[in-house]
This record gives C-alpha cells, structure tokens and sequence, in this order.
C-alpha cells in the first residue's frame, strides 16, 4: 500500500510539473509573415517561371530583350493539392514581365508545381512597347 501512494506521489509530482513549450516563428523581413512567405514560395520557383517567360516571348518580335518580373508583382492565384497533404501542390500565378525601370509588357497566367516544374502557361495580355529614346 505504501509502494502504491508513493509511485502515485512521484507521478502527481512529475506530471504537475510539467510544462509546456511554445514556439513562435521569428520573421526576420521587412514584410508581414505571411507576405513573406508569398514571396518566399514565388522566389523558389524562379527558374519554371523565367522558362515560361522565355516561352511566351520567343515568337514576339517586339518583345524587348530583358524581360524580367518581380515576386511584389506576382499575384498567386490558386493552390491546388495534387497528392493529398504534404504533396506536390499546383501554384497558379498571374506575372506581369517588364522592361526597364518596370514599365510592363504583359501578363501572363503561369502554372507550376511545388517540385518547381513547369506544368503550363497561358498569355493574356501584351501591352504597348514604350521606347524612351
């Protein structure tokens, strides 16, 4: 009996005890947490996004040669999960490419998926080239 009180002792005091630990995520940007996890996400797909770009553009002849678009202007559209939880999910982003000091050229409806392939590409609109020379 004495055994019995003393283990229900040790346990009671160890588990009134316990305490609990809870973690925050440290944001070390200039944007809100989940701002910075939007751009985190786009930047990590650079590469099928420039492929894209470099799709669409290749026939247009008044494209100018430096295309590039920005993760501030991407606009992420849908995510769909192709595999269940912790997966491979689809992003589709709407990009607008630019020239020079961001006059933009167009916009684009891009789709890739969380291992960073291209999985499609559609062109909306072309905007009119403006030169400044």
């Amino acid at each position: 009996m004495k055994r019995m009180i003393v283990v229900f002792v040790v346990m009671f005091s160890l588990v009134s005890h316990y305490t609990f630990a809870y973690s925050k995520t440290i944001n070390e940007a200039d944007t809100e947490l989940c701002d910075t996890l939007q751009y985190a996400l786009i930047n990590s797909l650079r590469n099928p996004i420039d492929k894209a770009i470099n799709e669409i553009y290749k026939e247009d002849d008044d494209a100018p040669e430096l295309l590039s678009w920005a993760s501030y202007q991407t606009e992420i559209v849908k995510i769909k999960q192709s595999n269940g939880v912790g997966g491979i999910y689809e992003i589709t982003l709407k990009v607008m490419p630019y020239y020079g000091a961001h006059n933009t050229y167009g916009e684009d409806i891009i789709v890739v998926n969380s291992a960073g392939k291209l999985i499609d590409y559609e062109h909306l609109k072309t905007y009119p080239r403006i030169d400044y020379n």
